[in-house]
């Protein structure tokens, strides 16, 4: 058995700008901060080290009503500007046609991540999305990547498993689940280090 399992925002789907709309209409709203460009997002998201809710919304940690507010907002607006990165959808539907076994494991709410896959065309192709609500951690921990692994019957020493992502928490978690890292330079980072680093979406079948 061989399984892929991919990061979504900055690896499958760019979907910077829906998520900067979102938190532009919490930061207005609840804290009357201006907007921020989505540039800065996701220089933000990528941070080795940082404390998002204070970033966001200059607050310690993340309030119910943020939480609550963001989660109204971006429901409606996840699937407005939502795109594929090139060669996505082809190397997706490869990989499915040559037998690998294909999950998602995201720290975006599995609502989310399950209602923008669906609306691009691609949730056929998954057996799993999982985010931290069903798995209960969000990466770098590897209980996403493990619930996985376990649902597919994933044998160590036996199967093969890759996990590919933008972000050095993809990478971590990877590793941390005894998995093969691919560092992924097309989306949210340019940079970054894996035990692979792949340009372009397609290098994947080489490797799988």
């Amino acid at each position: 058995m061989r399984i892929v399992i991919f990061d979504m925002d900055g690896t499958l789907i760019d979907s910077q700008h829906d998520i900067t709309c979102s938190i532009n209409h919490v930061r207005a709203v609840n804290h009357a901060l201006p907007p921020v460009e989505s540039c800065t997002v996701v220089e933000w998201i990528n941070r080795p080290l940082r404390n998002l809710p204070k970033l966001f919304y200059g607050t310690e940690t993340y309030e119910a009503r943020d939480r609550e507010l963001f989660e109204a907002h971006y429901h409606e607006q996840c699937i407005r500007n939502p795109v594929l990165y090139p060669g996505i959808r082809e190397t997706v539907e490869t990989l499915h046609a040559g037998g690998v076994r294909l999950a998602v494991a995201t720290n975006a709410p599995s609502s989310f991540a399950t209602r923008m896959i669906t609306h691009l065309g691609l949730a056929g192709y998954f057996d799993h999305i999982v985010g931290p609500d069903i798995a209960g951690a969000s990466k770098p921990d590897p209980a996403m990547l493990r619930l996985i692994l376990d649902a597919l019957g994933f044998r160590s020493g036996e199967h093969r498993a890759w996990m590919v992502g933008d972000n050095s928490k993809d990478i971590d978690a990877a590793r941390r689940a005894g998995i093969t890292g691919i560092f992924s330079t097309w989306g949210f980072s340019a940079e970054g280090e894996g035990d692979l680093v792949i340009e372009y979406p397609a290098a994947l079948l080489d490797i799988v």
